[in-house]
């Protein structure tokens, strides 16, 4: 472990870095998962096992952070998950190390069928014609928390009374006319 000692207006701090050791077998069996899918995952449970790899989530969280200070790979937290997506120089920087042609690109990179054809389009279509009219597909009416209300629940919902009984009837006209 390394220390570095900072003096601030006669206050001397010392602080301790500690340098953690990946092996290389471990540092490129998680730069060729990186590279071929363009993304890791890796969860904030330290000494667990990494979902996909067989290394530690620790070894992975470390080598991304390093990642991200060299701007090779972009970070978000959410829900006890590091996500680290690889950018332009960290595609340049894992060719450069792991000694992979031009052609060869991250999952995240490729082209699908869906994005590259019509289908899309088509999809679209389904809701909406070019012309801006309507599509295929029938519009969807407001539903409970749209703004409009369930039957039985508000002055919108209109429920009819079940027909009263002829001899409830006579007994009621009776007590009215009293």
């Amino acid at each position: 472990s390394s220390k570095a000692t900072v003096s601030v207006l006669n206050w001397s701090v010392t602080t301790q870095h500690q340098k953690m050791f990946i092996t290389t077998k471990n540092r490129e069996e998680i730069m060729q998962y990186l590279f071929k899918e363009g993304v890791i995952v890796a969860e904030n449970k330290k000494q667990k096992k990494h979902s996909a790899l067989s290394v530690s989530n620790l070894e992975v969280i470390q080598l991304m952070r390093g990642f991200a200070t060299r701007k090779l790979v972009k970070e978000q937290y959410a829900w006890r998950h590091y996500y680290y997506f690889l950018t332009d120089e960290g595609i340049k920087h894992l060719r450069e190390v792991l000694f992979i042609p031009a052609d060869i690109m991250p999952a995240t990179m490729k082209k699908t069928a869906s994005s590259m054809g019509e289908a899309g389009g088509d999809r679209r279509r389904q809701w909406r014609n070019d012309d801006g009219t309507e599509g295929d597909r029938p519009r969807r009416q407001g539903g409970y928390g749209r703004g409009f209300k369930r039957d039985g629940e508000g002055e919108q919902a209109q429920v009819q009374a079940p027909a009263a009984p002829a001899a409830a009837t006579a007994e009621t006209q009776a007590d009215e006319a009293w």
